[in-house]
């Protein structure tokens, strides 16, 4: 015989019940938070591979650019144009411009002015980039698109 003060057991209709309207709830809260994530992009877009250099003419003569933003130096001479990816070869650490030619800070890579390996663990020299010149005149430098050491653009 129940007691007095304990409550009545929930019949079975009334916990089906219940339990729906929980699992309905918690469906329906799942949804508004699935749409209020909507506006913002789960994959967010990479930089262009193609860095803007501007004209021939801006780019210091018989000297370099480096543009820190892209890891590249631009190489200007007599030749033409030329492009130089500043990432190590070895695991990808920015490499420093010396009066030899580069060297990794990292772990100890140094690099000739061609970008050759002349020591350290690197397995391949620095990738030289292909530099093209658009219909209005300028300049751009395309990081995915490896081209052989010593390729300059005749400007």
């Amino acid at each position: 015989m129940p007691a007095r003060l304990e409550p009545d057991p929930i019949p079975r209709r009334d916990f089906l019940g219940l339990a729906g309207t929980w699992a309905a709830m918690i469906a329906i809260g799942g949804s508004i938070l699935g749409m209020l994530r909507l506006p913002k992009p789960s994959v967010l877009p990479e930089k262009g591979s193609r860095v803007r250099l501007g004209r021939p003419e801006d780019l210091p003569a018989g000297g370099a650019q480096v543009v820190p933003e892209h890891n590249v130096l631009v190489l200007a001479d007599a030749r033409g144009v030329a492009a130089v990816s500043l990432v190590c070869s070895h695991l990808g650490c920015i490499v420093k411009q010396t009066e030899g030619g580069f060297s990794c800070p990292c772990h100890g890579s140094v690099f000739g002015r061609q970008g050759e390996v002349t020591g350290g663990p690197a397995p391949s020299g620095l990738k030289w980039l292909a530099v093209s010149r658009a219909v209005d005149g300028r300049l751009s430098v395309d990081t995915e698109r490896e081209v052989p050491p010593g390729t300059f653009l005749e400007v």
